[in-house]
């Protein structure tokens, strides 16, 4: 009765069945950003070299954004394929989902692994490192790199325990590596002088944890489709629906990896080291918040899929509704508390006054537009959710790629705006990116479950 009663999301309110998903997604979400952003947060009062190396981290995000983007190939595309599919009762097409996405997430955790040891020299200089930073940068990816295909496991095969209705275990997922995580981290950095190398040492050791829970949940009674050795073989015709899916998540993962490359290098020759630290606490304060509304959207995912497997599109009217309406109300009152506190955020990583005086207005800047990323996710969110590739993959480009990229490189030539060109970007792709994409979901998608 309990399994049934977890996985079957054609009955009750679809209000309660999107809150239990991702109410304890929400939280996932939040803890998970604490593997990266708690590393930054110890590492930004190191004696004495605390801003250089906080900027040597922030100059490894667009890889570690990379190894993730390649987890939601498969985490973003399997998963809603896992939820229509078991919505229309194929539970075999399922399994065999299951068992392809596990499968293709080993294998490309290899093959990043090694082909990013063997890059990453060369890498670090084109995302903006400098002789003084480098070192750092190198320290933190040279350790990171060893956990790579723990990092995939986690994040690529969790989504498929919250799938099956089982959002509690699947923030546990998150939770038991957050945990371990923030006890290693300042037993490593400070108590074994360790630094740079504590903080991805704790890292991988989190992670691998974490890659450990979710497969033993997997493969054990609880769970309502197993992982078994039979079902490992990949279909690869089957892993290329789930790689055209899952584009959607992995070029927005992708295209933030390009945006913090280029907004790097941008940054480095308009300002110098000193502004590469402000945007990695940017960037840190951007993960804070929007991870809730991505745990709103992601758990609404499931539940919008299995309903639209099973034909029911007045429940998925309802729950696009209430999706959008939370992560609006959400996105505008955390937009007011970036504005009324900006240097609380700020001094969370660093308190060097340099960075507070040139970051606090810089921050402003780029969380203008924040509100509006609201509207991009739940458009996502329900063209993910429901199989629609094209518009997923689409707006996935559009909001980075075709705006944030080319305004990055322009902006700071435009009117003396230097710096402040960098940080304009963002806003202005929220506004323009979240609008196209939630409006075409309206007259695409969301009217035509009404006819």
């Amino acid at each position: 009765m309990a399994k049934a009663s977890q996985s079957d999301f054609g009955q009750g309110s679809m209000a309660r069945n999107i809150i239990n998903i991702a109410l304890p997604m929400t939280l996932a979400q939040l803890i998970n950003v604490l593997y990266s952003v708690v590393d930054r947060m110890y590492i930004g009062r190191l004696p004495g070299v605390a801003t250089l190396a906080l900027t040597g981290i922030g100059l490894t995000l667009p890889i570690t954004s990379m190894v993730m983007a390649f987890s939601y190939l498969f985490s973003t595309g399997g998963a809603p394929l896992f939820s229509i599919s078991r919505g229309e009762g194929n539970l075999e097409k399922a399994r065999k989902i299951l068992g392809t996405s596990m499968s293709m997430l080993v294998i490309i955790g290899v093959i990043l692994t090694l082909f990013l040891w063997f890059t990453k020299r060369p890498l670090l200089y084109l995302l903006g490192a400098s002789g003084d930073t480098f070192p750092y940068a190198d320290e933190y990816l040279s350790i990171y790199l060893f956990g790579t295909v723990f990092v995939m496991i986690s994040l690529g095969m969790n989504s498929f325990i919250n799938a099956q209705g089982f959002a509690r275990t699947g923030m546990f997922t998150v939770l038991i590596g957050a945990i371990l995580n923030i006890i290693l981290d300042p037993v490593f950095i400070f108590v074994l002088n360790m630094g740079v190398s504590g903080a991805a040492l704790a890292t991988i050791i989190s992670q691998g944890v974490s890659a450990v829970w979710v497969l033993v949940f997997l493969t054990g009674p609880k769970a309502i489709i197993k992982l078994e050795q039979r079902i490992l073989a990949p279909d690869f015709k089957l892993a290329g629906k789930i790689c055209t899916l899952g584009l959607s998540g992995f070029i927005m993962s992708v295209t933030n990896s390009a945006v913090q490359m280029v907004c790097n290098v941008t940054l480095q020759t308009w300002g110098g080291d000193i502004y590469v630290a402000i945007m990695t606490v940017l960037n840190s304060v951007r993960e804070i918040f929007t991870m809730p509304v991505q745990g709103i959207t992601s758990g609404a995912q499931p539940v919008l899929g299995f309903n639209y497997g099973a034909g029911k599109h007045g429940r998925v009217r309802s729950g696009i509704k209430f999706t959008s309406l939370v992560g609006i109300v959400y996105t505008v009152a955390a937009w007011a508390v970036i504005f009324a506190f900006p240097g609380v955020f700020i001094r969370l990583f660093n308190s060097d006054a340099a960075l507070l005086e040139n970051g606090i207005p810089a921050l402003r800047l780029y969380f203008f537009g924040f509100f509006m990323m609201s509207l991009q996710f739940c458009g996502q969110c329900v063209f993910t959710g429901l199989g629609k590739a094209k518009f997923a993959i689409f707006f996935s480009l559009l909001r980075k790629a075709i705006i944030v990229v080319p305004l990055t490189l322009i902006l700071p030539h435009i009117a003396g705006l230097g710096v402040d060109g960098v940080f304009l970007a963002e806003p202005i792709s929220n506004f323009i990116g979240g609008t196209a994409c939630f409006v075409t979901m309206i007259f695409t998608v969301y009217r035509r479950l009404g006819k």
